[in-house]
């Protein structure tokens, strides 16, 4: 027994070295500075930022979809499946073992060709109480690098979930804004078509009078007829866009509750941040990251495979045939053991694990890489889209207001004669393109808004994750 614990004690001080490279974080090439960034950001990454909106059913949307969404369930699941993964791998590391016990009698013929010595018993029975023990010796880190590599796995599938956290929110938000923006142009419309309505029961009785011809009747009627003809579509939209929020949320499809108009809406302030700092905000670069740790360790468990493995295995336990001298000194068995394998031969098929898992490292850092530079075009893509959207707004709102006064004017030159209603109907039609239009770009700013959020990620982020464990109530009408 001194024997087998000195290998134990030389196994364990050998046991101190890892084959295999050790991670080092990729340098990368980040801005210094955003594109556009104005001067009343504020730090404000870490905070429910769609709070800001100040829409209550807005939150209630987002705290529903966080507790029921299937995509964040799945994600959730995942991540306790490769925790089980981790353990199970980890658990190489320490000494495996079991017990048994076994207890039996077995009769054996008298009539066979060697008669059978009258001491023996017939039938013998058997009694066994044993422990068995084995532990492989981690002398190059292969054990070590396997956990160190499924650890990773654990935190890419957290980073995993984050991300899909991340998305949810992101798309709760962008639809709701789209439904109050779809919501604005069916007003828009309906109060279009109204009003045209109205204009074209006066010139049918003016025609019906003789005041006007057929030709201004049927001109007001196609216009009325193309307000009209954009309800239904505009309705159409707004059933899709409320099955996709349900969906969302966990929900079959049906209506949407609504709360702020297009208008009400509050635009939240522009998140601060330096470029680098994406590097630690990000749930998709820092699952990129962990992917590339866990490719990395299994350049150390292949390089492994080229040195010798050392097990240790042992046994200790009692064998009798009377059950109650089970537990003796006499009836005590015990065996160790100390193996040792090596490969000599193999034909190449340890170099060949060692080359893939090299080659697929070099894959996983080219991926941290490419995602590094993706998230830096989304932040610089989401400001650029903010800022021309903003001055975009402005200049369309100025349009809007010469457009009011041009249609207002022309409807006074007509019906003082001054001009045929030709005019009226090119105002018209312009002023309801122009109001269409207005309010589509005010729901591209408030989605800029939120993309320039799910770009930049942060601490709302694992905020938003707390609120994925207690389901609420539906907000439907």
């Amino acid at each position: 027994m001194r024997k087998f614990f000195s290998i134990v004690m030389i196994a364990l001080f050998l046991s101190g070295c890892m084959v295999g490279p050790d991670y080092q974080r990729p340098l990368v090439e980040t801005p210094q500075n955003w594109r556009f960034q104005g001067a009343e950001t504020e730090k404000l990454a870490n905070t429910p930022w769609w709070q800001q909106f100040n829409d209550p059913v807005l939150n209630d949307l987002i705290r529903i979809g966080l507790a029921e969404n299937r995509d964040v369930k799945v994600a959730a699941a995942r991540v306790e499946q490769f925790r089980g993964q981790y353990v199970t791998t980890r658990s190489a590391l320490f000494p495996q073992i079991s017990a048994g016990a076994s207890a039996g009698s077995e009769r054996t013929s008298e009539m066979g060709a060697a008669p059978i010595p009258s001491v023996v018993k017939n039938p013998a029975e058997s009694y066994q109480a044993f422990a068995n023990a084995s532990w492989e010796i981690d002398l190059w880190g292969k054990l070590r690098r396997a956990s160190e590599a499924a650890r990773a796995d654990i935190l890419s599938s957290e980073e995993t979930k984050n991300g899909v956290v991340l998305s949810l929110v992101a798309s709760i938000a962008t639809g709701y804004i789209n439904l109050r923006d779809l919501d604005k142009q069916l007003e828009i419309s309906q109060s279009t078509a109204e009003s045209r309505n109205k204009s074209y029961n006066i010139f049918l009785l003016r025609f019906k009078g003789g005041i006007v011809s057929e030709l201004e009747l049927n001109q007001i009627k196609s216009q009325y007829e193309e307000a009209l003809a954009t309800i239904p579509v505009i309705q159409k939209t707004i059933a899709q866009q409320e099955n996709s929020l349900s969906v969302l949320i966990g929900r079959n499809p049906g209506s949407i509750q609504r709360g702020k108009t297009i208008e009400e809406l509050l635009l939240p302030v522009i998140p601060a941040g330096l470029p680098s700092d994406l590097l630690e905000r990000r749930p998709d670069i820092r699952q990129a990251e962990q992917n590339l740790i866990a490719a990395n360790a299994r350049i150390g468990v292949a390089k492994a495979q080229y040195f010798p493995t050392i097990s240790l295995t042992g046994m200790f336990g009692w064998s009798s045939s009377d059950l109650s001298h089970l537990f003796t000194g006499p009836a005590q068995t015990w065996s160790w053991a100390a193996p040792i394998a090596a490969p000599i031969f193999t034909a190449g098929a340890i170099s060949g694990r060692v080359a893939s898992a090299e080659a697929f490292q070099k894959q996983t850092l080219l991926i941290y890489q490419q995602t590094v530079q993706n998230a830096f075009r989304d932040v610089d893509d989401a400001l650029i889209d903010r800022k021309r959207t903003m001055e975009q707004l402005e200049t369309q709102g100025r349009q809007l207001e010469s457009l009011v006064n041009y249609a207002r004017i022309a409807r006074l030159r007509y019906e003082n004669g001054y001009t045929s209603y030709l005019e009226v109907l090119d105002a018209e039609r312009a002023l309801f393109s122009s109001q269409l239009s207005r309010t589509q770009t005010k729901g591209v700013l408030f989605q800029a808004l939120v993309n320039l959020y799910k770009a930049t990620g942060g601490g709302w982020v694992s905020l938003a994750e707390q609120q994925t464990k207690a389901p609420e109530k539906p907000a439907t009408k």
